[in-house]
């Protein structure tokens, strides 16, 4: 199974334990953007609908993508008050879409899914003359001690590749995405927005958000129980709360001339 698939057979925790995106970060989007309540917006990998929700609350007429039946029915169900937006079951690479048609394209903690080959030249094809591309994901900032000690050593023990930075540093400012988007000459120059906060967890709700990563969905199941009991263990034993913060890293760009 592709890496990118195994996030429906956890759709409703995912649903649940994953984080949201700031609001001022779709404000921010909407003013770059220019956008009117009739303008045709798609979203690359909506997943459970969490940031098509923010952009429905604004009035947006939205095509949400997925390829999870199960990802998709919870975003339906979770969206269904918003009739201006409709979900669709395939990939990016799938999708024929309309030459042209979209106003907006948003990608939320997706596009590092996208075959490199189509993530920017099929997103300019699809965008209207001087359309903008939203690119942004949620970065996990390191723990604090003693848990960032604590946990060093456990996935040392159990699953030592997963201790080096998390995939979502693929968003950076200074990651592969925003030079891959700087060099490429189907987009104008971009911006770079960033939005810090926090975010409580517990010690459940924390192995819960573990539990719907892709990098921990690949484990062998033995492997993958013992590391995640440990680290509710030590989580526990530090109190059984603490706060993850994070950044979110919004790349913006309109589309330019060239085709």
């Amino acid at each position: 199974m592709e890496q990118r698939f195994t996030f429906d057979g956890v759709a409703n925790l995912y649903n649940s334990a994953r984080p949201l995106y700031p609001d001022q970060l779709f404000t921010d989007v909407i003013d770059f953007a220019r956008l009117q309540a009739e303008d045709a917006v798609l979203e690359i990998g909506c997943g459970t609908g969490q940031a098509t929700e923010g952009f429905a609350r604004r009035g947006l007429c939205i095509v949400g993508l997925d390829p999870g039946a199960e990802l998709i029915a919870i975003a339906r169900e979770r969206l269904a008050e918003f009739p201006q937006v409709r979900f669709q079951q395939t990939t990016f690479e799938a999708w024929p879409g309309e030459q042209g048609g979209s106003k907006l394209i948003a990608a939320a903690q997706s596009l590092h899914w996208v075959a490199p080959e189509l993530r920017l030249a099929k997103t300019a094809a699809l965008l209207v003359p001087a359309g903008s591309f939203a690119v942004f994901g949620n970065v996990p900032m390191p723990l604090e001690p003693p848990l960032a000690e604590i946990f060093g050593d456990i996935y040392a023990r159990h699953a030592p590749h997963l201790a080096g930075p998390p995939v979502e540093a693929w968003y950076l400012p200074d990651g592969p995405f925003a030079a891959e988007l700087k060099q490429s000459d189907r987009f104008e120059t971009p911006i770079h927005h960033s939005y810090r906060w926090s975010r409580p967890h517990t010690t459940d709700s924390y192995i819960d958000l573990l539990r719907t990563l892709s990098s921990y969905r690949l484990l062998p199941e033995d492997r993958r129980e013992v590391l995640l009991s440990e680290l509710a263990d030590a989580i526990t034993a530090q109190g059984g709360e603490f706060e993850l913060h994070y950044e979110t890293h919004l790349h913006l760009a309109r589309r330019s001339n060239v085709r």
